[in-house]
Formats: C-alpha cells, structure tokens, sequence
C-alpha cells in the first residue's frame, strides 16, 4: 500500500522535473534518466518514456525527432499548457513545502 502511494506521488515529482528541464532546454530519455537518478529517482527507460508519451498526448510537451549522429533522437520541448502547468505546480509544491516544512 505504501509503495503504490509513493509511487504515484513520484510520478508526479517526475513530471515535474521533466516539465522544468524541458521549458529550459530541449530534453531527451536517457538524459533525463540519469538527471532524475541524480535527484535519487530509480527510473528506467521502460518507466521514463511512457511518461514522456503521455505527456505529449496530454499537450504538455511537443516532441521534434532529430538526426544525432546517424540516429532518430526525440527531444522534448514544453509547451505554453505545459509552462502553465509548471507554473501552477511551482506554486503548489512551494505552498505545501512551506506548510510541512515548520
């Protein structure tokens, strides 16, 4: 019961992060596996793109497919409903922080 709570509240950290590194540069998969492992999120590719699909889907990121040495990479970039979406966050996750951090 505790894993499956965590996770979910996780998953939405991550969403998070990859929302605030794409609004600064473009991202990709493996880079931002190993920025989130730096944060301490144990998160494989299998996890990770997924996210990033939905996420797509959800309008929040815009994927553009580049030739990086031969090979398609898919970069993320955030949308204005996904700079929106971080904004809001921000404002949420500061208030909670503020309120459980006392």
């Amino acid at each position: 019961m505790t894993d499956k709570v965590l996770r979910k509240l996780f998953l939405g950290f991550i969403q998070i992060h990859i929302l605030h590194h794409a609004k600064e540069d473009p991202i990709y998969g493996s880079w931002m596996v190993e920025e989130l492992r730096e944060h301490g999120y144990d998160i494989s590719a299998g996890t990770l793109y997924p996210i990033l699909h939905s996420m797509e889907e959800n309008g929040l990121l815009l994927k553009e497919d580049r030739n990086v040495e031969g090979k398609i990479r898919k970069y993320y970039t955030t949308t204005e409903a996904g700079e929106t979406v971080l904004k809001e966050a921000r404002k949420q996750a500061y208030e909670l922080f503020k309120e459980i951090n006392d």
